[in-house]
Formats: C-alpha cells, structure tokens, sequence
C-alpha cells in the first residue's frame, strides 16, 4: 500500500423528505445568499424547487436560480453562472440535481473567485486556490459528485471534455433522498448504476501490491450493485433498492475505497469523448468501452481480471488458463450492463466508426502531455484506435 493523504469532509443527511432541511444546513455551513442551481423540468414539476425554496425562506435566506444545466454540461452556463454570482453576491452555490449540475457548480464556485479563465482549471493551466461553498441535493446516483473532489466539464467550442479535482470542491453537506430518484426513467437508471461500478473499476484495476482493505471493499460495493441493479429495474420503487444504490455511489467516488492504490481511470478518458462528441449518457459511453478496454489491456495483469471474475461474478476459476477466467468475467459484466438496458456497441450508441480519427485526436492531442493516456496500462495513440475500433 502506498502513502496517502484522505480528506473528506462532507456532511451527509441520508433518507426521507432531507430535502425539506436544506435552509437549516446552508445556514450552518455560512451560506447567506444562494444560487439555487439545477438542470430541466423534473425539479420544478415535482415541486422539489418549491421545497427547496420554501425550505430556505424558512430560514430567511435570500436566493437567485440558474437552471438548464444539461447531461454532459457545458462551460457556456457555466460562465453564465459566474457572472450571476458575482452580480448577485452569492456566497453560497446549491446544487439540485445529478451529476452534471452538481460538476456545474463546482465550476463555478471556483471560477466566481478566480480572476482567469475557470477553464483553466479544466487544462490544467491553474490551481484552485479558493472557491465558493456548495451543497447538493441529489436527485441521480451515478456520478458520485456528491462526495468527490472532482468536476468534469464540456467546453462548447470544440467540445472539449475534461475535469478538474480539489478538496476545496467537496460539497459541504450533500442531501440525499433516495425516493427522490424514484421517477427517473430506466435507461437513467441503467446509466448511474453503469457509472457507479465504473468508478469501482477504475480503482479496482491498480498496479499497487498488497491492497486487500480496499480490494474487498471495492468488490463488497461492486456486489451491491449487482444484487440492487436488477432488482430496481424490475420495480422503479424500490425505495430501499434505490437507497443502497445512491449510498453505494457516494462511497464508489468519494475515493474511501481508491486510497493507497494506483488507479486507471483510462475506461472513463476514453469515454468522455465519445459522451462529448456524440452527447450520449456518460453511463451509456462506459457500457461499451469499458469491456473493450477490459479485453485489450487483460493481459497485464490477467490475475486481477480474474480475481474478479471468481469474487464478483461467480465464474469458476482455471488455474491452467487464467485468461480463460478473466474474459469469462468480463463477459459476464458486459451481459449484466446489456441487461439493465444499455448498449453493446458504437451503433447502439449512435456513435459512428467513420469519426474514429477525430475521437483519437481529441483524446490524444487535447491537454495530453505527450498523446498518450496513464493509468493501469499506458495507452498510445494506436492503442486508443484499436480500442475504439473493438467497440463497433
């Protein structure tokens, strides 16, 4: 196990109608004048942005909204935001969402007290030194921003999709109401789940010996989800389906279960392009190049693979091949991710083979250093065409 820092701070209110304590937890954590930041429809037809609102007049807190925030979000609201912060004086940004509006405001409550460019944290240009406080209420358990210090962000221009981590963007306190996710659609559903066991994965997959604390808890998440998986497709209203499922989500990214390790994070660089380019489901993207990647780096270590594959999906172990074992093990989680609803590959997905050449060079001439991506197996360019041309 390697040395390591953990910082996590983040104070968590779990369960039924929390969304209705909101304006005591902004007040606790300093917040006199709020961005209310949210995504479409859903949260004003629910009522949920009357909650909110109520909620936080309850405690005679001022408020301004920003909603349109969109799956994959984009830096044009994200400037937007900013501005409305800084004309506003809002001291404290909510967000009241998924993922992406909460990877939004994370955006911007770095870039309201930045003097640059917010994107330049996005490239890698600067360091967040300072940003203002946020809280979520969550309304997906996919993306686990939740309880992250990351934020990944789509630039508009030329649909550059990078992210960006500091402590400083862990949310102060995260709401989450699991009945609240009760409403979305099957394929969301699908789609969070595939993210959550993604984020597993990618911890999973290391080149650090001796690391069984989180081995067994990264595989102890990874069985959550296929037990809970299956069970809230069959029936949306699951309640306690769901709540082991947005717990599992906040716990798969929060890094408890990454510490000590190396990580890979190469399924989720490969995929991002694909999301911004073609504006698919994140969750979706990872449903087909995560098998792919999985098959083409297998043999550096096919012993982690097939570990795998005998502790999370039940394959029976050949000593004599191990290989065997572990593409019987990925076999397996590509038919689990088929059966909860999403794509198998690049058709399914509405991505085309012909726009290959523009996904590498996105991927490999962005803000890579040196066009190759780093993490559990170092990928070249060429490695990054095969890759994409497994999923077609």
């Amino acid at each position: 196990m390697e040395n390591f820092t953990f910082y996590s701070p983040t104070f968590f209110v779990f369960g039924k109608d929390t969304e209705n304590e909101v304006g005591q937890y902004v007040k606790q954590f300093g917040g006199s004048k709020v961005l209310i930041h949210y995504g479409g429809k859903s949260a004003k037809s629910s009522g949920l942005l009357d909650r909110v609102e109520a909620a936080l007049a309850k405690e005679g807190i001022p408020f301004v909204s920003l909603g349109g925030v969109k799956p994959n979000p984009r830096s044009g609201l994200v400037y937007e935001g900013i501005e409305l912060c800084r004309k506003e004086n809002v001291d404290f940004i909510l967000a009241v969402g998924g993922g992406s509006v909460i990877d939004s405001s994370k955006a911007m409550a770095a870039g309201v007290l930045y003097d640059g460019d917010f994107w330049d944290f996005y490239a890698g240009k600067a360091k967040i030194e300072k940003a203002l406080p946020i809280g979520t209420i969550l309304t997906i358990a996919a993306a686990g921003s939740e309880g992250s210090r990351d934020s990944v962000i789509t630039r508009e221009e030329d649909l550059m999709k990078r992210g960006a981590s500091s402590d400083l963007l862990r949310a102060k306190f995260s709401i989450l109401n699991p009945a609240l996710t009760q409403t979305l659609p099957p394929y969301q559903t699908a789609a969070g789940i595939t993210d959550i066991m993604a984020h597993l994965y990618e911890r999973y997959l290391t080149n650090t010996k001796e690391v069984e604390v989180t081995d067994r808890l990264i595989e102890a998440l990874l069985l959550t989800m296929k037990h809970e998986g299956p069970r809230v497709i069959a029936d949306p209203n699951n309640y306690e389906a769901r709540a082991n499922i947005m717990w599992a989500g906040m716990m798969a990214h929060n890094n408890s279960v990454g510490v000590g390790r190396s990580q890979d994070w190469n399924s989720h660089n490969i995929e991002h392009e694909l999301s911004a380019l073609y504006d698919c489901a994140h969750g979706a993207g990872l449903a087909v190049t995560m098998p792919a990647v999985f098959k083409y780096v297998m043999n550096h270590d096919v012993m982690r693979f097939a570990k795998a594959a005998v502790r999370i999906w039940g394959c029976q172990m050949d000593f004599d091949h191990p290989e065997v074992t572990a593409l019987e093990g990925i076999e397996a989680f590509r038919r689990f991710l088929i059966d909860l609803g999403m794509p198998k590959n690049f058709e399914e997905l509405g991505a085309k083979e012909e726009d290959i050449p523009t996904l590498v060079r996105m991927l490999c001439h962005g803000t890579r250093r040196d066009g190759n991506l780093y993490g559990f197996v170092k990928l070249t360019e060429e490695d990054c065409t095969n890759i994409y041309r497994m999923m077609v």
